[in-house]
């Protein structure tokens, strides 16, 4: 049974990762936000009181589920209203930009030069491109075993289908950001 401070220092250590797969899945920035803290509110009312070894399989679950919520309340809304910004192009001011979360560790990094930084930002770009690019299970199988770290019975669990089609989901991701990156003539 978690406590209090259990449950918070769980909560603040997945929010940061939570909103980049959030983002990742819904291309938002607001909404991502939104579903984030949807989640954590779930779990907190509904699943404070479980251990704290069970929590970050509750959460994923739980974010999963928003992330499909939110997507069902798009597609209903789509269909009965159309905005106008719908139709505008991003403006730099709205984008996610990966690099702005990127922590340099590293003392040989900081003492890099612009030419290999600006290199190096190029390559996370076209990373992030195609890792949207992937279809939304892909991606989800992708993530949760790559960014967050999750094995395969953990991600099945988390997306709800069987550990083969975690296994498939990834191989899939994975092939196609090779190829595609590979195409861009990046080679990792």
């Amino acid at each position: 049974m978690a406590t209090e401070r259990e449950l918070s220092d769980f909560l603040r250590s997945v929010e940061k990762r939570a909103f980049k797969r959030s983002v990742y899945h819904v291309r938002d920035e607001e909404a991502a936000l939104d579903i984030v803290q949807d989640s954590m509110m779930k779990l907190a009312e509904h699943y404070g009181d479980k251990p704290v070894a069970e929590l970050p399989m509750l959460f994923q679950r739980i974010l999963s589920n928003c992330t499909l919520d939110w997507f069902r309340r798009q597609k209903t809304r789509n269909a009965l209203f159309s905005n106008m910004s719908d139709f505008e192009s991003a403006s730099d001011d709205g984008d996610f930009d990966l690099l702005e979360t990127y922590a340099v560790n590293d003392d040989s990094q900081q003492s890099e030069s612009a030419e290999d930084a600006t290199r190096r930002a190029q390559i996370l770009r076209e990373i992030e491109t195609e890792i949207q690019a992937l279809p939304t299970r892909q991606r989800e199988a992708f993530l949760m075993r790559y960014w967050e770290d999750m094995d395969v019975a953990e991600t099945a669990t988390a997306m709800g289908c069987s550990e083969g089609s975690v296994k498939t989901h990834c191989s899939r991701a994975v092939q196609a950001l090779s190829k595609a990156l590979k195409a861009k003539g990046l080679q990792l």
